[in-house]
């Protein structure tokens, strides 16, 4: 990152060729790495790429960088929130612990008694629409975990050899001016060793050769998530070069998502930082939300409000649900107007820096709950309020705990302001009543991806690092005749983010967002005040 600091102080060299700049930038070996176990740049390293980048006109990255983009990423970062330490950090972690995770079997694992391990993770692939209409470009979240490199169509592969030493290099696409003075630049593999800290990188052409050459000398275990790459090249390299070589491609999932699942000192910040953008984008679409208003309306506001605030885009396509069409979970249309009487559902986040928030909240359209709609609101937010309390207690020590907990307390609830039966108080009754109104999961993993770490059991026992919704809601259609009339076409959620943190403590990542009723009242009717003030007004001068 020092080398980038001096980007700043280029000095312009008009009419340097391609050809001539390649002179330079050759792909190569960084020196430092060639014999030591760790993964990073040396002094050396980044002092010779600062007298090569002083000799150019200063070339253009193929990602922002503190220099191109000093507003959102500080002088030690190499991406928003992360420094290239931590993620030679990760890379090491991980291939530590794949090696540790087969040395429990002894010195034959999987058929091989090698200590030797090989990774391939493969970037995202660009994907288009139509024609040559792209679609916008998400990096997968794997890849950028392990890199920060923001490039499409591009491979990590990494080793670790019997002495632990860890090396990692990067296929990316060669520079290309013509394909560049299309789609933009390029950083190609003549700068990424010192800017992401690899032990080399190379051109995407070669892949398949020094695949080919690495299994040969090393013969080492493969893990290789075949079904997650996007890189039909890259799955075909890897199908013909571990079948030439009689080696079984093994899954790496479990490990990246264990680590993924629990967050760093940086990861925490950065989750802070995207749930506070979207909550304060959020409270701020409630204060203007009135009658006559489309979903669709919503939807580009809370999208503007979060890329106001430096948001990369929305994490998902909200919910932006008016009446009953906020009693369907995962309503998308978005394109029914606002009548008086209606509630709003909407479920929002946004991604910053590669890390997504997933917030919901339900107010009036007008400003003023109904009765009906205060009775069940003001029981959703009670029940929110009992789970949160009990996480990391009996009945809170999961995520699945958690969700037979709010089935059970909301089938209680339900008997108790008379919507169902109160005949039986037996368990599985009680909570098979909240079940049925609420019929989804009452939290799921929260992180680079929306529903994060998939494969991560929800029956994990839940401890500091992870971060976790809490979402309770209650669904009532307007076809549920056994419930009382003023409740039927009635859908209400309350979402928030939690962390639990380094000393354990719960922390409401979302707690800015307003969801207290009478706060929530309060914020619209004053909007709603203020306008019909500048109205009165108007007609006066008129």
């Amino acid at each position: 990152m020092i080398a980038l600091k001096n980007l700043a102080r280029f000095v312009p060299m008009r009419g340097r060729s391609l050809a001539e700049i390649s002179t330079f930038l050759q792909p190569q070996r960084c020196n430092s790495q060639a014999s030591s176990t760790k993964d990073n740049t040396t002094t050396n390293g980044t002092s010779g790429l600062v007298n090569l980048l002083n000799k150019l006109d200063g070339p253009r990255l193929g990602q922002p960088t503190c220099v191109s983009h000093p507003h959102l990423i500080l002088p030690h970062e190499l991406v928003p929130g992360l420094t290239l330490a931590e993620f030679q950090q990760r890379r090491i972690a991980l291939m530590q612990k794949i090696q540790s995770y087969a040395s429990t079997f002894g010195d034959n694992y999987n058929g091989r008694s090698t200590k030797n391990h090989m990774l391939i993770v493969g970037a995202a692939s660009k994907k288009y629409m139509s024609g040559k209409i792209p679609y916008v470009f998400r990096q997968n979240s794997d890849f950028y975990y392990l890199t920060g490199c923001l490039e499409p169509d591009s491979v990590l592969v990494m080793t670790i050899d019997q002495g632990s030493n860890v090396e990692s290099m990067l296929f990316l696409r060669p520079k290309d001016a013509h394909a560049e003075l299309w789609d933009g630049p390029r950083t190609g593999p003549e700068l990424s060793v010192p800017l992401f800290g690899v032990t080399e990188a190379h051109s995407l052409s070669q892949f398949e050769t020094i695949l080919g050459k690495l299994v040969t000398g090393l013969k080492p275990h493969f893990w290789f998530d075949l079904k997650s790459c996007d890189l039909q090249h890259v799955k075909e390299g890897v199908i013909k070069t571990g079948s030439t070589e009689n080696i079984q491609l093994l899954p790496v999932h479990t490990f990246l998502e264990a680590m993924r699942l629990l967050k760093s000192p940086a990861e925490m910040d950065l989750m802070r930082r995207t749930c506070q953008i979207a909550a304060q984008s959020i409270n701020e679409v409630m204060a203007e939300t009135r009658p006559g208003q489309s979903e669709h309306h919503l939807f580009a506001s809370v999208d503007f409000k979060c890329r106001q605030r430096n948001a990369s885009f929305l994490a998902y396509p909200p919910v932006v649900a008016a009446g009953r069409n906020a009693t369907i979970i995962h309503y998308v249309d978005n394109s029914q107007l606002l009548q008086p009487q209606d509630l709003v559902l909407m479920d929002a986040g946004c991604e910053y820096g590669g890390y997504t928030s997933d917030i919901t909240r339900t107010w009036p359209a007008s400003g003023t709950f109904t009765d009906p709609q205060r009775t069940l609101y003001e029981m959703v937010s009670t029940l929110q309020s009992d789970i949160v309390g009990m996480i990391g207690s009996i009945g809170g020590e999961t995520l699945d705990q958690l969700f037979q907990s709010t089935c059970y307390r909301l089938g209680k609830y339900l008997q108790e302001i008379g919507l169902v039966s109160r005949a039986s108080d037996d368990y599985k009754t009680v909570v098979s009543q909240g079940y049925r109104f609420c019929p989804h999961h009452v939290s799921h993993y929260l992180g680079m991806d929306v529903h994060d770490t998939p494969n991560i059991p929800r029956s994990k026992a839940l401890e500091p690092g992870m971060v976790f919704t809490v979402e309770p809601g209650v669904y009532i259609g307007e076809e549920c005749t056994d419930v009382p009339a003023e409740f039927r076409g009635i859908g209400i959620r309350i979402e928030d983010d939690l962390l639990i943190s380094q000393d354990g403590v719960v922390e409401v990542l979302t707690a800015e967002c307003i969801k207290d009723r009478q706060r929530l009242e309060h914020l619209c009717q004053q909007v709603s005040v203020e306008t019909d003030s500048v109205s009165a007004s108007a007609s006066d001068s008129a």
